[in-house]
């Protein structure tokens, strides 16, 4: 009898055009133009679990985009349940002329398939798929049972997500959880991820006259907004690379020594970040090395500014107001509200009488860290060796998922990161790609580590 290694080995030609389909949909969560191709690929993606076997599968209508979802629950009540958690929507592809190829016709270039979506996360959700479709296919079974959520508000903030997860608790009720939204470290040095960031992001304006004026008439009479606000945004750090919002820093938990020798052993420096980012040298706390920084530490940084005229030539003007956007990174213990408020009432403070000040936060999410020594964890670990031939580097993820802490709050389902791209896949950039012998070598892991987890619960 086939395996289901052999039979995902078997289909790989298959399974690349059935994700370049669902590639193809430009699932734009944050454009509201986009809405309608959003509910094309939640039916897209129902539509083809009901193909390879999963049960129950439905749209759960919420305020926003709907959620999939479907299960397998043919292994028993003594088996282990596993959450599974993907999302199906796509960040917005601008700047267009920076992509060398169309972001929504995937292309196949050496051994990365380029798209928008190729590995954050439509490529990664439809690792867990053929798992499954592997199993079901050749024993008929999984060996363990399988709720599969795939949302489609992941790129704006999951703002729908919390409530169905607290009004389905009973049905969704699960031992663990697993999401692969996240990067190893190299195609040949696996590694998961134990620890997230959380996020507290915040929109500020300052206003200034009623209307855009003449610079020439009041220039020198009328505080700028444009630089009222860059000099306000440039008081947030320090010249040592620290937050300087009061209270910033109250309740970050301390990385322990353990912590820090076992970071220590990620094979990522200065050298590296500036061959990955272009970056003519690194920036923040010399204290802690570039992977603490990146994973361990809270930051802050301005994520977008605009104000006055911008076109193409000169117009003279001194503009009526201006904007930023503003996102914090957050680590155990830090609040995401309470960081909000803070960094709320400090920009209030550094805001001249000469300008208005407002601020409304967008959305945010709590931070996690998870227990190594879990079976899940364990099981992942096993699964990476098995497929990898290497054990895994257990590191920490300076970006935000939400769900992870609601998995653990509201579940109580410790969750696996057990992600499969790279740091180098331009996540949220033009030229999005995923390395398709880590999706090959995905499907392996995730058959690998349904086998394990049901073996060693």
């Amino acid at each position: 009898m086939t395996t289901p290694r052999e039979y995902a080995r078997e289909h790989r030609t298959r399974f690349v055009e059935e994700l370049k389909t669902f590639l193809r949909i430009p699932s734009i969560s944050t454009l509201s133009e986009h809405a309608a191709d959003v509910r094309r690929a939640a039916e897209w993606l129902a539509e083809h679990m009901r193909l390879v076997g999963i049960q129950h599968v439905e749209l759960v209508e919420t305020g926003g985009h709907p959620i999939v979802y479907g299960e397998w629950l043919g292994a028993g009540p003594e088996a282990p349940t596993v959450v599974v958690y993907g999302h199906y929507d796509v960040q917005p592809v601008d700047p267009l002329d920076e992509w060398k190829t169309p972001p929504f016709e995937p292309t196949i270039i050496g051994e990365n398939i380029y798209a928008r979506g190729a590995t954050d996360d439509k490529g990664q959700l439809f690792i867990h798929l053929k798992a499954a479709e592997a199993y079901l296919k050749t024993s008929g079974r999984l060996p363990v049972n399988i709720k599969y959520i795939f949302e489609g508000e992941e790129e704006v903030g999951s703002v729908h997500l919390d409530t169905f997860i607290a009004e389905n608790r009973e049905r969704l009720a699960a031992s663990s959880a697993i999401i692969s939204d996240t990067h190893i470290l190299g195609p040949d040095t696996p590694s998961i991820v134990y620890g997230l960031r959380g996020l507290a992001y915040i929109e500020v304006t300052v206003q200034g006259p009623r209307n855009d004026l003449h610079s020439g008439l009041y220039g020198g009479a009328v505080d700028n907004p444009a630089l009222v606000l860059a000099r306000m945004l440039a008081q947030l750090h320090d010249e040592h690379g620290r937050v300087t919002i009061p209270g910033f820093y109250d309740a970050v938990r301390p990385l322990t020594p353990e912590e820090r020798e076992n970071l220590a052993r990620v094979p990522y420096g200065e050298e590296e970040l500036k061959a990955e980012t272009g970056v003519p040298a690194a920036w923040g706390e010399a204290e802690y090395s570039i992977v603490e920084r990146i994973g361990a530490r809270p930051t802050l940084d301005v994520n977008g500014m605009w104000a006055g005229f911008t076109g193409e030539g000169a117009k003279t003007i001194i503009p009526a107001r201006a904007s930023a956007k503003i996102s914090m990174r957050l680590v155990p213990d830090q609040d995401p509200d309470d960081i909000a408020q803070r960094a709320v009432a400090y920009l209030q403070d550094l805001a001249p009488p000469t300008v208005t000040f407002s601020a409304k936060t967008l959305h945010g999410g709590k931070p996690a860290l998870i227990p190594l020594d879990s079976v899940p964890m364990q099981a992942a670990a096993a699964a990476f060796e098995t497929v990898w031939g290497k054990r895994p580097i257990f590191t920490r993820e300076g970006g935000s998922i939400p769900v992870v802490a609601t998995f653990m709050d509201v579940l109580g389902a410790p969750p696996v990161m057990l992600g499969f791209g790279l740091g180098d896949d331009n996540l949220h950039a033009p030229n999005e790609k995923f390395y398709l012998p880590n999706f090959y070598r995905g499907i392996e892991t995730v058959v690998e580590y349904l086998r394990l987890l049901a073996e060693m619960s």
